[in-house]
């Protein structure tokens, strides 16, 4: 199995949507920033590819026959060279909506990522080391990379979103891009693809700003329960020990 797709845009251009699209198009299993949280191992290699350094991109993609969003999306010339036969799709929106919908979204998660609160956590929990690790691999590629840690300043990520999809439009040939926004719905991209749309199944409509919010704050609640069930627990084993040496005492 090899990519077969290979998603060009940034996040928050409907990447969600397309994921579940593609697979459901026969183009899965595809890979999502969501594979990087469920796969932590994989936050090595993308960090060397973000050095710079020779990445095993079969190996990384064992499995998978597309990937989208980021950090796929960071390294689409890569992929692109290693995989010639692949088609890619640029996923596009309208720019002032990207940035709001960015802004509210990924960019906060990696800042609350990086709170006090957070690193303290990451400190004795797996599952907040992995989101904390995930999250600040994605804002190397994406805060620093892409938009020269200035994603505050909302003219130049905005001027920065529509470089990238131009410089996409240039690099990647006509017969091989597709630029898409996901509200087409399937016939563009089934075209594209040439495979048959499915029978009586609505476009996948994913992960809008407010269901990616909630999923966080799910998330959050999770890992503070854990911390706070974690702490409750040790202080009931203590308090336990305690009392069985003072009953002990003669």
């Amino acid at each position: 199995m090899k990519l077969e797709v290979i998603g060009a845009g940034f996040g928050r251009t409907g990447t969600m949507s397309l994921k579940v699209a593609l697979e459901a198009l026969g183009f899965g299993p595809c890979y999502h920033m969501s594979e990087v949280f469920a796969n932590p191992e994989h936050v090595e290699q993308w960090d060397a590819a973000a050095r710079g350094e020779p990445v095993n991109w079969e190996e990384l993609f064992r499995g998978y026959r597309a990937t989208v969003d980021w950090p796929g999306a960071a390294f689409y010339e890569d992929l692109i060279e290693r995989y010639p036969d692949a088609k890619v799709i640029l996923t596009v929106r309208d720019p002032e909506k990207w940035y709001e919908s960015a802004r509210s979204t990924i960019f906060n998660v990696q800042d609350v990522a990086s709170s006090p609160f957070f690193s303290l956590g990451a400190r004795f929990l797996p599952r907040m080391r992995r989101m904390k690790r995930a999250a600040r691999m994605a804002g190397d590629l994406t805060r620093q990379s892409v938009f020269d840690g200035k994603f505050e300043d909302r003219r130049r990520a905005i001027e920065a979103f529509i470089r990238w999809n131009e410089k996409v439009k240039e690099r990647v040939p006509a017969e091989k891009l597709l630029v898409y926004e996901v509200k087409e719905g399937w016939g563009p991209l089934c075209d594209f693809l040439s495979v048959e749309a499915p029978a009586d199944e609505p476009f996948p409509h994913l992960n809008d700003a407010d269901s990616f919010r909630k999923m966080i704050r799910r998330r959050m609640v999770v890992a503070v329960a854990i911390v706070v069930g974690g702490a409750a627990l040790i202080g009931l084993a203590l308090l336990y020990l305690l009392s069985e040496t003072a009953f002990r005492r003669p």
